[in-house]
């Protein structure tokens, strides 16, 4: 490391013991002053220690009973609170090679690769360091950082996903995901088929997801977290725990007087509010 890191928890996920046990003297080598404060042996402890110990950092292996990573990393990445909108930063722990690796090359997402080399392991605790201290040096930064967030993350999640669904071999490329194109969405009683190109944005409360276009509101069962897996995210970005919006029906953001990003769209007088953790969508626009 080339400067201090300021105290560091994390929570390690690994259905094999002898991995966890490997991985866990690998990071005392490689990162002494961090504090692992839990170890889970599937994917639904780890949501739960998660939740509970609230750390900095969470190493999840990729293929797990119960949830596998991927879908443990989908339901941590829906645990930010109004109060301070946490969420740690996550590795995946996987046996995949260089060629499936790819994946992962962008700088909000890092891996280790079983069985876990000090070296590699080295400059993935250097990656963490740097994003873990802007964090402490810039806390009102946001995701406009390179720090992992929803938004950064859900391209990977569903590239991951995809490549779960079917069989997984060390030098398997990523499979290119199947993207939904039609809603069937109620109007009291009436059932439609809203193709999802025309959907302007999605907002959820607790039972129903509101099904927008520019002539038409639905509601559906399916809730947020599970739409955002299946939509395209070159086309739909979230944009806060509970909405969607399709970026082609956006037509402005702007800053309200407390600061909040909010989102003006050209066909609707409806104007979405983006969360500080998916901030960072709209970095650049």
């Amino acid at each position: 490391m080339n400067s201090p890191l300021p105290p560091t928890r994390a929570v390690l996920a690994d259905d094999e013991r002898l991995m966890r046990e490997q991985l866990r003297l690998r990071l005392s080598q490689a990162w002494p002053t961090l504090e692992i404060v839990a170890e889970a042996r599937n994917g639904l402890e780890a949501v739960e220690l998660v939740a509970q110990h609230r750390p900095d950092v969470v190493f999840l292996d990729i293929r797990m009973p119960g949830l596998t990573g991927v879908e443990a990393a989908r339901e941590i990445l829906q645990m930010e609170t109004a109060e301070d909108e946490w969420l740690p930063e996550m590795v995946f722990i996987t046996a995949y090679d260089e060629y499936a690796v790819q994946a992962f090359e962008h700088g909000a997402v890092d891996y280790v690769l079983k069985p876990a080399s000090l070296e590699r392991l080295a400059k993935t605790v250097d990656r963490l360091g740097q994003r873990l201290k802007q964090r402490h040096q810039y806390p009102d930064i946001g995701s406009d950082g390179e720090t992992a967030s929803p938004a950064s993350m859900q391209p990977l999640l569903q590239a991951l996903s995809a490549q779960l669904r079917g069989p997984l071999r060390p030098g398997t490329r990523l499979a290119e995901p199947q993207h939904l194109e039609v809603l069937q969405a109620s109007t009291g009683s009436t059932v439609h088929l809203i193709p999802v190109r025309d959907v302007l944005f999605f907002i959820s409360d607790e039972k129903y997801t509101r099904v927008q276009t520019a002539t038409t509101e639905a509601l559906i069962r399916k809730p947020i977290k599970e739409l955002v897996n299946e939509l395209d995210p070159r086309q739909f970005w979230q944009i806060h725990r509970s909405s969607i919006v399709n970026v082609q029906a956006v037509a402005q953001v702007i800053r309200d007087e407390r600061g909040r990003q909010i989102v003006k769209l050209r066909d609707h007088p409806q104007s979405l509010e983006v969360s500080r953790s998916f901030a960072g969508v709209f970095k650049g626009m």
